[in-house]
């Protein structure tokens, strides 16, 4: 490696911020009189800030740790916030936010009403575009350039620059080199729009590409005499007739190249700079300020080379680089467990699925760059050859699951429900409208704590919900979950869904035998009188508390039914709870517009509602959750046992 920084193991209990650079630092603006050397010292001591924060409140480390250098460098050499900076996904904007007055907030991260874990533009003017989910920052940064260049031919006083940093994980998605291929063509007034992408490659090894001569060599191609001795060259080649012009470029071109350049990304249309040790502040340094003063028309692109978990040991052993962490040991890494509850529900579908594919060949299982989240790693150890990893590419995840089911296998798309929002198109057109029996597991649904309202599983009941031919379920608990992995396992008639929320379970006994449910049944858990709750999902355990609070203060009793589906509801089931009762409460951790809305929809259609029966339909509010415990989400959103048993006291 070109500079080799210090390994970081910072003693525990130390009060790091009394001893460091960082003390003088608030906002970039004090880091311009800084000297290279200051800025290495700066980088160090931003790295042990953020090591001691995350070992307290847990986050994604990893990440940040690998873009250090980088984050000082480019606050010190441009001038945000008027220069835009982007960061894609924001698993690696803690130095960021170090750097640009939350310094003194970190100890509130992905806490109640503290720092987000990603960016966020109600949060700083240093954020200028949230970002939770992957592969936006090039799409961003091109309208603010497209914005900046179009208010300049105005009249208007706009030059700054903008950049945005984007790993290599997120260009697997689609949607990065849509925007690469816009970008390298887009013309405002005439002109190319300037933006500057730093692709962040933590993947490739940093030796071989960043030697003297690589250093040296890089630091030409980025310098303002050779762009602008290149640009003159354009201009003469112009004139010249097409064969000798053609002859000239591919000259130009394959020297370039042969400096270790890309030719992917010239024949995007951006000016490849790389690669280059993002960890090397004398290599990063002058690129950067090259890239700054220089004229260059049109968009660039910097390939820096990093290293995840960069100058904290046991992050850079790890086989993850301790990617996303819990509260860990800062001197010896590892993380602080809490006490052994029940198995989490992604683990129990996990094991679920392998049973099921232990006994069908035809299963397999796709997720899209989430193995570990999903579960699917376990899944991928017993069956490495029907397990499929897309990468960042949910689209793509769900059209070739529908190719898979057209071919008579059984396809499991595993994704978070707020990811497989990225895909909705396909599931409409590629899955539900051609009918094809694709297998969906939503993990994450509901609330989800310290994630916060972008990786909140809320709207899919709603989302799928409305599109025919699909099935949807819920589990109250595992058994159930791993009844609904078996059920959709062996449903052949189209499209099927089932959604779990993250965490630990209820501690049921999951050693029977799974059972293939009946489409659109649901059941009775305890039969009651005068008022019914109806609870889809996981909320089954609230209403259990709540009936033994309406017990002990009315004396009442209320029938409690497990919907199980969303869709096809259990008419029969449904009807009788309306007659029966004079009262009608569906609770379940989704949004406006899904399983209360069917309830509601089925009960007017058939005259349910005409005899005076009093119905509430409680679900997620009309609002983006902000993190905090799953159990304070759920008490903002009015889903706990004592809102259930004070909205059915209210009705009796």
């Amino acid at each position: 490696m070109a500079a080799e920084s210090q390994i970081i193991q910072p003693e525990s209990g130390q009060n790091v911020s009394k001893r460091n650079l960082l003390d003088s630092v608030s906002l970039p603006a004090d880091m311009k009189s800084f000297s290279d050397e200051d800025l290495k010292r700066l980088s160090e001591d931003v790295r042990r800030e953020m090591i001691a924060h995350v070992s307290k409140t847990g986050g994604h480390l990893g990440a940040g740790l690998g873009v250090v250098e980088l984050t000082v460098a480019l606050h010190a050499i441009f001038d945000t916030p008027k220069d835009k900076l982007i960061w894609d996904v924001g698993h690696q904007t803690y130095p960021h936010k170090i750097l640009t007055g939350r310094k003194d907030k970190m100890h509130t991260l992905r806490q109640g009403g503290g720092l987000s874990g990603f960016t966020k533009r109600s949060e700083s003017e240093y954020d200028p575009f949230g970002a939770a989910h992957s592969s936006t920052s090039i799409s961003a940064g091109m309208g603010m350039a497209v914005a900046r260049d179009l208010s300049k031919a105005l009249g208007e006083n706009t030059d700054n620059h903008v950049i945005a940093v984007i790993g290599d994980g997120a260009m697997s998605a689609g949607m990065a080199y849509e925007a690469l291929n816009n970008a390298g063509a887009q013309l405002v007034d005439g002109k190319k729009s300037r933006l500057i992408v730093i692709l962040n490659d933590n993947e490739m090894s940093i030796a071989p590409p960043v030697g003297a001569m690589s250093r040296y060599l890089t630091r030409i191609v980025s310098s303002k005499p050779y762009i602008n001795a290149r640009e003159i060259g354009k201009k003469v080649t112009d004139i010249l007739p097409s064969p000798i012009r053609h002859a000239v470029k591919r000259a130009e071109e394959s020297a370039r190249m042969s400096m270790g350049a890309g030719t992917l990304f010239e024949e995007l249309g951006f000016y490849y700079i790389g690669p280059v040790d993002g960890h090397n502040l004398d290599h990063l340094l002058p690129i950067l300020r090259n890239v700054r003063d220089g004229h260059h028309e049109g968009p660039i692109l910097i390939h820096a080379i990093t290293q995840k978990g960069k100058g904290y040991l046991p992050a850079e052993n790890a086989a993850d680089k301790m990617h996303g962490v819990k509260k860990f040991d800062l001197i010896t890494g590892s993380q602080i467990k809490g006490k052994i509850g029940a198995p989490s529900y992604t683990n129990v579908y996990a094991q679920s699925l392998i049973e099921q594919a232990k006994a069908d060949p035809k299963i397999v299982a796709i997720t899209a760059a989430m193995p570990s989240g999903t579960g699917l790693d376990k899944f991928a150890q017993e069956f490495p050859e029907r397990s499929f990893d897309v990468g960042i590419a949910e689209q793509h995840a769900v059209t070739f699951a529908a190719g898979l089911a057209t071919e008579g296998y059984k396809p499991f798309v595993t994704i978070y429900s707020t990811f497989l929002q990225r895909a909705y198109d396909q599931v409409v057109h590629d899955v539900a409208i051609q009918n094809l029996p694709v297998r969906f597991a939503m993990d994450r649904a509901g609330l989800v704590g310290a994630d916060g309202q972008t990786h909140a599983g809320s709207f899919d009941i709603a989302y799928l919900g409305c599109l025919p031919n699909f099935v949807i379920m819920a589990p109250s608990d595992e058994a159930e979950l791993r009844n609904m992995v078996a059920t959709a396992a062996a449903y052949h008639d189209g499209p099927i869904a089932f959604r779990y929320p993250r965490g630990e379970g209820t501690g049921v006994d999951i050693s029977e035998q799974a059972e293939i449910l009946k489409i659109g049944k649901g059941r009775i858990i305890q039969k009651g009188k005068k008022i019914a709750l109806l609870s889809l999902g996981t909320r089954l355990e609230e209403c259990k508390k709540a009936s033994e609070m309406l017990k002990d203060k009315l004396g009442i009793i209320p029938t409690i039914a497990d919907a199980r589906f969303a869709k096809p509801l259990d008419e029969d089931l449904i009807t009788k709870l309306a007659q029966d009762h004079d009262s009608l409460i569906t609770i379940e951790e989704g949004s406006k517009g899904g399983f209360g809305a069917f309830v509601l929809q089925f009960l007017s259609d058939k005259g349910l509602l005409d005899n005076g029966l009093k119905i509430r339909t409680l679900c997620l509010p009309d609002e983006f959750i902000d993190q905090d415990s799953p159990e304070a989400q759920y008490d903002l959103a009015k889903l706990n046992a004592k809102h259930i048993a004070q909205s059915a006291c209210r009705l009796l």
